[in-house]
């Protein structure tokens, strides 16, 4: 079969989808300015060089209709209704079942935690339940001297097994089934595709039961206070400290010659030798590399500060104890999106919005982070881990927050008076969209209304909810797809791939487009997976005369499978930085999991859709 012959404008719309796709990969560019960047140059080029199609011009309005479209406006509020949950700590009594009974029957309590992060993952986003279960189950797994690395990565692909079961378990789902009835198909109901995933997902689940621990080697634990996580930290030397005026032989006497000084900074730019003989000045930085515990100890014995005193940030709740009892550590880890993403704690006032004082940096698979002009100055990345002090209340407020998160599992999870009314709500949202009393767009933005009116979340709680680069991964890429179908680039890519498996059977050529989207989500962005390849799917099953349905739900499946590696999926992220995990570590458990689900959708479909 030949393969039609794309004109200027589709290849043009086809080069941009490749540089697009590999923007989103770049980690050192964050993906909302890649989006903005994909966005301005396609409505720039079709307005400058205007385009028409049998007869039908595309106009560049067309490409910001993703701001309004249906599955983004559903998407954000299931985001900011699953916000009140947290909020309130309505999940709170579940939690604590879950860490229950892991002493007695370890083996039984995993289970149950996969199938209950599963289940709830079919209804809930699963980032915040994901937050929710790290620091139990550490917590959990310390106790009875575990590994958590065996529980934390079972425990977070359940959850994305979890999200494929319903139409808004995951945005990928909402915006796969948007995107297809935008392109005439039948709007699929909430448990359209149910059961596909509750056959191969209990398949998958068992899997990270049974197999998936075994072949996870033993790493050390984040939180484990008998192998704590080393940060590159600065002590500042001011009029008050013992440093000041004493040698450093003196200095690194008083610690018991346990501190190792790896050099010190005297003014702006300029280091001095590290001679036992050399003096120490008011201003001068020493760099030293250690524990929490143990940076604190030396923080104290030779009065010098962790923090900047001249800091133009405030240093609050920092009286002359280097940390009074009413004060705690906690780590933070920054997570891809997040407010401190790619950006400086300086930039974000983080000190004055958060009111904690940032101490030090850990950085995985670094074991030194050059801090020269401060801590405050570092642009920090994806995985990076936080040092901060500061009193309970202030910690408590920034887990609450939800926007990083802390590995700090001493803390009770949050509960209100309004729990209760939190769970009505949900419950409200879908069951309505699940019988069909109201469509989930609707019933979602009801939801965020009543979660409003009845408190459980503020305004600044439910703006806090939203994510900038979510929403504008979904808008760049739906104005991709717009741009693939109205100049022919999808019909092309189908006409490509209908070529290639040319005489194969349909089945084949069902397996072979889900495991290429498959391939594809865990390097991108699933949602820029799943919307470009939605149109593409629809093309190729038009091309070869199959069931329409059965290559959409290939789509959203092979997308939803972000099992390989950490950056598949921003949960994967999270259990990458606390479970002290290697990139090889997802390898081992995401590749067999992502053959395991592929094969068994592979062999479900055809017979669901009768396909020959």
């Amino acid at each position: 079969m030949q393969p039609i012959i794309p004109d200027a404008h589709a290849i043009f719309a086809l080069l941009l989808t490749v540089v697009a796709l590999f923007l989103f990969t770049r980690d050192r560019v964050p993906l909302e300015s890649s989006c903005l960047v994909v966005l301005v140059t396609l409505v720039l080029v079709f307005e400058i060089f205007p385009y028409e199609r049998n007869g039908v011009p595309v106009r560049v309005t067309d490409f910001f209709a993703g701001f309004g479209h249906e599955a983004l406006i559903t998407i954000a509020a299931l985001l900011i209704v699953g916000r009140g949950l947290e909020a309130t700590g309505a999940l709170r009594p579940v939690a604590i079942l879950m860490s229950k009974g892991w002493k007695e029957r370890p083996k039984i309590s995993l289970l149950a935690t996969l199938i209950v992060a599963a289940a709830l993952s079919a209804f809930l986003n699963n980032t915040p339940i994901v937050v929710m279960l790290l620091p139990i189950m550490v917590s959990v797994a310390l106790r009875n001297r575990t590994a958590p690395s065996e529980i934390l990565m079972p425990m977070g692909l359940a959850t994305l097994i979890g999200g494929m079961a319903t139409t808004i378990g995951t945005s990928t789902n909402l915006l796969v089934v948007g995107i297809a009835a935008d392109l005439g198909l039948g709007r699929m109901s909430m448990f359209y595709f149910t059961l596909p995933v509750l056959i191969a997902g209990s398949v998958g689940i068992l899997f990270l039961w049974l197999i998936a621990p075994r072949l996870l080697p033993e790493r050390r634990a984040p939180m484990q206070d008998t192998s704590p996580r080393i940060f590159n930290a600065q002590l500042y030397v001011n009029e008050e400290s013992f440093a000041t005026g004493k040698t450093l032989s003196e200095v690194l006497a008083r610690t018991d010659n346990r501190m190792t000084v790896s050099r010190i900074q005297r003014g702006e730019g300029l280091f001095v030798a590290k001679l036992p003989s050399v003096v120490m000045q008011v201003g001068d930085r020493l760099y030293v590399n250690d524990t929490p515990e143990m940076l604190k100890e030396f923080e104290q014995l030779i009065g010098a500060t962790l923090h900047q005193p001249d800091s133009e940030q405030p240093q609050p709740d920092t009286p002359d104890s280097p940390l009074p009892p009413e004060q705690q550590l906690a780590e933070v880890v920054v997570t891809r999106g997040s407010l401190l993403h790619h950006r400086t704690l300086r930039s974000t006032r983080f000190t004055t919005r958060f009111r904690l004082v940032p101490l030090a940096i850990h950085r995985a698979r670094t074991h030194v982070v050059d801090t020269g002009r401060g801590i405050d100055e570092i642009r920090l990345r994806a995985g990076d881990v936080l040092l901060v002090q500061g009193s309970p209340d202030h910690i408590n407020g920034l887990k609450r927050g939800g926007q990083m998160l802390v590995l700090d599992g001493t803390t009770d999870l949050p509960h209100t008076k309004r729990a209760n009314t939190a769970l009505g709500i949900i419950a409200f949202v879908v069951i309505s969209a699940a019988t069909g009393l109201l469509p989930i767009s609707v019933s979602s933005l009801t939801g965020v209304a009543l979660m409003i009116l009845t408190r459980c979340l503020d305004w600044r709680n439910a703006a806090g909810a939203l994510s900038t680069p979510v929403i504008l991964i979904i808008v760049a890429s739906l104005g991709l797809g717009v741009a693939l179908m109205a100049t022919g680039g999808a019909e092309f890519v189908a006409h490509l791939f209908v070529a290639m498996t040319f005489g194969l059977p349909t089945p084949m050529v069902l397996s072979g487009l889900m495991l290429l989207i498959a391939l594809l989500t865990n390097v991108v962005s699933n949602n820029a997976a799943a919307v470009i390849g939605t149109p593409i799917a629809v093309s190729v099953a038009t091309e070869i005369g199959a069931a329409p349905e059965a290559f959409v739900l290939a789509v959203l499946f092979g997308a939803n499978m972000s099992f390989a590696t950490p950056m598949g999926y921003q949960t994967n992220l999270l259990v990458f930085s606390a479970g002290g995990y290697k990139f090889s570590d997802f390898l081992r458990v995401g590749i067999p999991l992502t053959i395991i689900m592929w094969l068994a959708f592979s062999f479900l479909m055809p017979m669901m859709y009768q396909l020959d």
